[in-house]
């Protein structure tokens, strides 16, 4: 599919959604890394299955740039990464990150127009996204 103006417009959008995940992917296996104490016992499993999770959100959103005709970007995100051993801190910044891709990918759903099959994609890791903050926001 060639690219248009408005599939460079959302391929733009998807390539910030790339982006974030793979931000995401960084932050939560560097977390996982370095979470100490007994929060290590529940926290590092936690953040592990959620870099997992924002591989496959980043696969599949570079998929659908690829459909559309454009070109995924090949850099996370350039917010810097917090380092610490803070359990509380770590959950924080990676409710930041989730609050972001939720709000990107929820901009990126009204922008779908007569494309159901991305529709329905996009809306999936959107509201794993919402899961995502739902959790975090208990865990903090």
């Amino acid at each position: 599919m060639a690219a248009t103006p408005s599939n460079e417009k959302l391929t733009a959008q998807l390539n910030r959604a790339l982006a974030l995940e793979m931000r995401a992917e960084v932050i939560y296996a560097h977390y996982a890394a370095y979470v100490k104490g007994i929060y290590r016992l529940h926290l590092k499993p936690f953040f592990e299955g959620e870099a997992a999770e924002s591989f496959t959100h980043a696969s599949i959103v570079r998929n659908a740039i690829n459909q559309l005709g454009g070109v995924a970007v090949t850099e996370r995100d350039h917010t810097e990464i917090l380092h610490t051993t803070d359990y509380k801190i770590m959950l924080q910044e990676v409710l930041k990150t989730e609050k972001l891709a939720a709000q990107t990918y929820h901009g990126i759903l009204e922008m779908v127009d007569g494309n159901k099959e991305l529709y329905d994609l996009i809306e999936q890791i959107y509201l794993a996204e919402v899961r995502s903050i739902e959790e975090l926001t208990q865990l903090i």
